[in-house]
């Protein structure tokens, strides 16, 4: 087997393995794998070539994984429709609230809402949004 092969096909394992394991770890062996692979088209030597692999793997997890891990949560937030500027807004309660259940509108949005303690706030009440985990708020009684 040519030594390009052997380092693309490196590259695409750790890509699946990235995709099993979404965890920003093993992009930097796939992209590591595919430049040296295409090093090994000019360079013939493999312990020069298993060497550029771990630099290049080394560098690639120093440099891009954070900037990565950064946008990645970034998206998450933007996945979410999270916003930190709900954090002390007023909301509705169209369903009564308590620590398992219940629903608020702000901004004509629903929003899942829980209350921390053992409270519940009936249907109609305004509270005061105090946090949020995902997708659910978390609400405290005017």
């Amino acid at each position: 087997m040519v030594h390009w092969q052997i380092f693309l096909i490196a590259g695409v394992v750790a890509l699946i393995l990235e995709m099993i394991v979404p965890s920003m770890f093993f992009l930097n062996f796939a992209v590591s794998g595919v430049i040296t692979a295409i090093i090994s088209l000019w360079v013939t030597d493999m312990t020069v070539l298993v060497i550029d692999f771990a630099v290049i793997a080394l560098l690639s997890i120093l440099l891009l994984r954070p900037f990565l891990l950064k946008t990645l949560k970034s998206s998450k937030e933007k996945e979410t429709g999270v916003k930190s500027e709900y954090i002390g807004q007023i909301a509705k309660v169209v369903h009564p609230i308590n620590k398992f259940a219940g629903v608020i509108t702000i901004y004509d949005e629903r929003w899942e809402a829980r209350v921390e303690n053992d409270d519940e706030i009936p249907e109609g009440s305004e509270v005061r949004i105090i946090k949020n985990d995902s997708l659910i708020m978390y609400v405290e009684r005017i």
